[in-house]
């Protein structure tokens, strides 16, 4: 057995920090003296002593050790406490990388901002192009109904990302669309359109997530056109650089769309 000053000597912990840890029920002594109140401790205290040095050297809080110790049977639980405190860090990592983000937003010169997002408008040439198009009225969502019957008759004709062509100058909620597949060669089948949409000026920007915040996007370029005192045309295009697939829709926030406002 050891008394709490040698126990002290041989663990690198303070008798204070030794008291503190016996109040919060992390680190009991094993005997303790009725005449002197002295305190003693034993191997098994040291093992546990060390394991505390660990998870404080490794920055675990206070009430993760406690809670840690309390449940710690053997060994082999070790990884695994390990792991989930690895987690929490990568995720925290995660948090804090998204935060300089929002902090570089602010302040990076050149940029467009809409509610937060940082948006780079170019005012672009966009040459003529050969597109397979099926024009219905409908949501964005229906597009999934649409895109398969194009690639299934173009197949290896397609040269580029497939865009959806908006024809309404604002919001509806049964919207004109032509769903188009730019492709090398003109094509001839049923339902589907081939056709060459002509050359335009317009303004672009790429939105970086959903496509249920492509909203700020547009208010970026609109509010661009607006200071510039540039007329935004119809029919606006998303162009889906990256986005769901054929059978997973995978993360959203990964999704990258262009979008392309024609101008006067």
């Amino acid at each position: 057995m050891y008394k709490i000053g040698e126990f002290s000597k041989i663990t690198n912990l303070s008798v204070k920090t030794l008291a503190y840890y016996d109040e919060e029920h992390i680190l009991l002594s094993s005997r303790c003296n009725e005449e002197d109140g002295c305190k003693y401790y034993n191997e098994k205290d040291f093992k546990k002593a060390k394991l505390i040095l660990l998870f404080r050297n490794l920055n675990f809080s206070i009430s993760e050790i406690k809670e840690i110790v309390s449940n710690y049977e053997s060994p082999s639980d070790l990884a695994y406490f390990l792991e989930e405190k690895k987690r929490m860090i990568e995720n925290k990592i995660r948090v804090e990388k998204d935060l300089l983000k929002k902090i570089d937003i602010y302040i990076k010169p050149n940029q467009r901002y809409a509610d937060g997002i940082s948006y780079k408008i170019e005012m672009k040439t966009i040459e003529a192009v050969m597109v397979a198009s099926i024009r219905y009225k409908g949501k964005h969502s229906d597009v999934g109904m649409h895109i398969g019957k194009i690639y299934e008759e173009v197949k290896g004709n397609v040269k580029g990302a497939p865009f959806n062509c908006y024809y309404d100058s604002e919001f509806r909620d049964e919207e004109d669309i032509e769903l188009c597949v730019p492709i090398s060669d003109p094509v001839d089948y049923f339902q589907i359109t081939s056709r060459e949409l002509p050359r335009i000026k317009a303004l672009c920007t790429i939105h970086n997530g959903p496509y249920e915040s492509l909203n700020k996007a547009y208010k970026a370029i609109f509010d661009y056109a607006k200071e510039n005192n540039l007329k935004c045309l119809s029919p606006s295009r998303e162009v889906y650089v990256k986005g769901p697939g054929k059978i997973f829709k995978g993360n959203p926030h990964n999704y990258i769309t262009e979008i392309i406002t024609p101008i006067e």
